[in-house]
């Protein structure tokens, strides 16, 4: 099994060493199923080794499964606005696929990277969250989950409203009850039409990635058929021809359990960080969902500021006994608008910093998958060619 580990420094050192720089790495692995039925879940056993004062020792060993995973994702995402969280595998919705040992190893791989890169992230690493989910027990965990009230636990629907809301409020601009607000940046719709390109490219390249995979299993499966059909037949021939057709119908059977080993490493190397990168660009836009909530909030704010001004001032001038309470009203206002102000520039800060991280981090992440790819395939069609080659004397032999 294989564990992808990061550190924040990639220092090799061991963690009690005291002349260590800062470490903190994570292993995900051990996936157990539990349980029967639809009661029935995968636990992993989660390793995590670090020199960091803040944690209990310098390894723990917790269990966890999915919805632990599911509520890390949920609590970053409720307080690191501008951050790109990374993404979660989804859930199979198949039941019959849900526990093949095939899933079940892309989920673990899948988990391994989500928490590793949280891990290596020089902010979200600092995260009380992460430590809770490092090294608390399984009852913590349980209690903690049973009060997650975060925007992922919200039905489907209103997700999907959080996302519209990116978009301007088409009806009450047709109606004329308001203007849509919306952030007239042009780094910003630059960002915007290069993130939902980028999202339909990768799905492009992801599904004829899967086509791939299925082509490579397709043809594996063939072959051990016609594998089986030759040995038959060379049973029923004697001599040189018999021997030449078992001998095909042999080398036939090896290369199909060839095709079907690199349709495996074809789907986890390449593939699956493919579509992990589908889902990275998907967390992308829930941030640049949030970024325009809170314009919108900055931009509501202001206005109403401007409403109490006018009001207030009106009170000063016919002196209201009310002038007391607006001022108090327009000093809350003015600082909740502050308030809006700071968030909202804090994300864009934040949102320019993880843009360019996640482009470096993305151009070596590709590279690797492509480059492995490549290197799949030319492995394959040398070891068919080598294949064939070596029968074709004896079967020389035999057309002559």
């Amino acid at each position: 099994m294989i564990t992808v580990q990061r550190s924040v420094s990639g220092s090799s050192q061991s963690p009690r060493s005291p002349s260590s720089q800062p470490f903190l790495s994570v292993s995900v692995t051990d996936p157990v199923k539990l349980g029967n039925g639809v009661q029935a879940y995968i636990s992993y056993r989660v390793i995590t080794k670090t020199n960091f004062p803040e944690y209990q020792g310098p390894e723990k060993i917790v269990i966890r499964r999915y919805s632990d995973f599911v509520w890390l994702r949920d609590r970053l995402f409720e307080k690191y606005k501008g951050i790109f969280i990374p993404p979660l595998p989804e859930k199979s919705a198949v039941e019959k696929f849900r526990f093949s040992a095939e899933f079940i190893e892309m989920r673990r791989q899948a988990l391994d990277i989500f928490v590793n890169r949280i891990a290596s992230h020089q902010e979200l690493q600092q995260s009380e969250d992460l430590r809770t989910f490092l090294q608390a027990d399984e009852e913590m965990m349980e209690r903690l989950r049973s009060h997650e009230t975060g925007i992922f636990k919200k039905k489907p629907a209103d997700l999907m409203q959080i996302f519209k809301d990116v978009q301007s409020r088409v009806s009450d601009v047709v109606l004329g009850k308001e203007k849509p607000v919306e952030e007239s940046n042009p780094e910003y719709e630059k960002l915007k039409n290069y993130v939902f390109e980028l999202e339909n490219h990768l799905a492009e390249a992801q599904k004829h990635a899967y086509r791939l995979v299925k082509r490579h299993r397709e043809l594996g499966q063939s072959l051990s058929d016609f594998g089986k059909a030759a040995k038959l037949l060379g049973a029923c021939e004697g001599n040189a021809l018999g021997k030449a057709f078992s001998e095909l119908g042999a080398k036939s059977e090896t290369l199909s359990i060839k095709l079907q080993k690199e349709a495996h490493q074809l789907l986890m190397s390449f593939e699956e960080p493919l579509k992990d990168y589908v889902r990275a660009v998907q967390s992308i836009k829930a941030t640049i969902a949030e970024r325009a909530n809170a314009f919108r909030q900055q931009c509501e704010l202001a206005e109403t500021i401007k409403l109490k001004e006018i009001n207030l001032d009106k009170l000063m001038l016919t002196r209201s006994d009310k002038v007391g309470e607006a001022e108090i009203e327009y000093k809350e206002l003015k600082a909740a608008s502050e308030e809006a102000t700071n968030r909202f520039e804090t994300i864009v800060r934040l949102m320019n910093e993880e843009i360019v991280r996640f482009q470096e981090q993305k151009t070596v992440d590709m590279g690797i998958a492509f480059h492995e790819f490549a290197k799949g395939q030319a492995r394959l069609a040398n070891g068919i060619a080598d294949a064939w080659r070596s029968l074709l004397p004896k079967l020389e032999v035999c057309s002559s």
